[in-house]
């Protein structure tokens, strides 16, 4: 499964980057395979193994801010691996083909 999330903490002000970077430290240390972007952390693992990262990860930020926003998306398809990476590589190879 792959799992995107984002984590936030609130009221703690605009900056909120340091918090961030706690919980995505969680997730790099994991040793899942994951990629972090502007919006979203994605994860890809089986599901208690993932989603104990995202509480992890979760916990974190909770434990700098009294009050955290987490949002999560799943893709749950058994068997598949690797789909971080070969479903960009699938969209790259049909934008190159136009």
């Amino acid at each position: 499964m792959i799992v995107a999330f984002s984590v936030s903490p609130l009221g703690v002000g605009e900056d909120v980057g340091e918090y961030v970077a706690d919980a995505v430290r969680v997730v790099r240390e994991s040793g899942l395979p994951n990629r972090t972007d502007a919006m979203f952390t994605s994860i890809e693992g089986e599901w208690d193994e993932v989603m104990d990262v995202v509480k992890r990860a979760v916990a974190a930020v909770e434990a700098r801010a009294g009050r955290v926003s987490l949002v999560l998306k799943a893709d749950i398809r058994p068997g598949v691996t690797n789909g971080l990476t070969s479903k960009v590589e699938t969209v790259e190879r049909y934008l190159s083909e136009g």
